[in-house]
């Protein structure tokens, strides 16, 4: 169970360290697309939430640590798929991020956090039920 649990953490840390790469690597395409707040600056947000969960998981393995990785995951799938479908327009101080296509970018990054959310559910689950996890 340890090396599945090791594996489900390494899984999770690449896809969470891709969706990191590429919000880092776009943040400043989106400087321009702004409200009170920039598309870049929530690009450079998710990147390092991201980057912050890579060492949650692979360093501090608990259950809050796995959790935050997990969640900014999720997140970050919801916002890819939100603002890919439905134009809603800007709201409060988040600009208009409407973007109705599909880029490699778009794809690898939705592709890590799925990898990452779906790696990091059988580990949140073992937690729950008390087993010992290293």
């Amino acid at each position: 169970m340890a090396l599945v649990r090791l594996i489900l953490r390494i899984a999770a840390a690449a896809g969470l360290a891709v969706d990191a790469a590429v919000h880092a690597r776009l943040a400043g395409q989106y400087d321009a697309v702004t409200a009170t707040v920039s598309q870049g600056t929530l690009f450079r947000a998710e990147a390092a939430a991201a980057a912050l969960g890579v060492v949650l998981v692979l360093i501090w393995r608990r259950r809050p640590g796995d959790l935050f990785a997990w969640l900014t995951a999720l997140v970050g799938i919801a916002a890819i798929l939100l603002y890919r479908y439905v134009d809603v327009g800007t709201l409060g101080p988040l600009p208009n991020m409407y973007e109705p296509i599909w880029s490699t970018d778009k794809i690898w990054a939705l592709a890590g956090q799925i990898l990452a959310v779906l790696a990091l559910v059988p580990v949140l689950l073992q937690r729950r039920t008390g087993a010992r996890v290293p």
